[in-house]
């Protein structure tokens, strides 16, 4: 494993790559959460994931770890870095299997409309290492609307009440 720059949540202001997307969801905040708290769900809506083990007790706050287990072989072991279940969760890798990410984190938003829906804002912010950094400007095209895509996904699958 190599060690990652632990982020905090000024990371997305400073990093070198941040993509954002946004979908609107007919879902609760609650249920949104329960979503982002089933390991399984991930694998369903984030395509790159495979497996996620949460490594961490109920209930899950700031200090809560899990692995992650991504295409390729690559495996990311995270800590939560921001939770207020049905309004925010953050993350930041602090090791990976690879060593092409220096830094990396994901930050949800979660927003009621009071109309039975809910705002989710996806923030992804990275820093490359090695080899890696020469390959970003053209992988990086690609993940802003691949992010939308995945959110697409997410919405789906809240939505469909799985």
């Amino acid at each position: 494993m190599f060690d990652c720059e632990k982020t905090d949540m000024d990371f997305f202001d400073r990093a070198s790559a941040c993509y954002v997307a946004e979908v609107r969801i007919r879902a609760t905040p609650d249920r949104i959460f329960d979503a982002f708290e089933n390991a399984h769900a991930w694998t369903v809506w984030a395509l790159p994931i495979t497996a996620v083990h949460w490594t961490s007790p109920r209930p899950f706050g700031v200090g809560t770890t899990r692995t992650v287990h991504m295409m390729g072989g690559m495996l990311g072991v995270e800590e939560f870095i921001a939770w207020e279940r049905g309004k925010r969760m953050a993350f930041c890798f602090t090791a990976c299997s690879k060593p092409a990410v220096r830094a990396f984190a994901e930050d949800y938003e979660v927003a009621d409309q009071g109309d039975g829906t809910c705002t989710v804002r996806w923030k992804m912010a990275l820093e490359t290492a090695g080899i890696s950094r020469i390959f970003m400007p053209v992988t990086g095209f690609a993940m802003q609307p691949g992010l939308q895509w995945m959110l697409g996904r997410f919405k789906s699958y809240v939505e469909a009440g799985r």
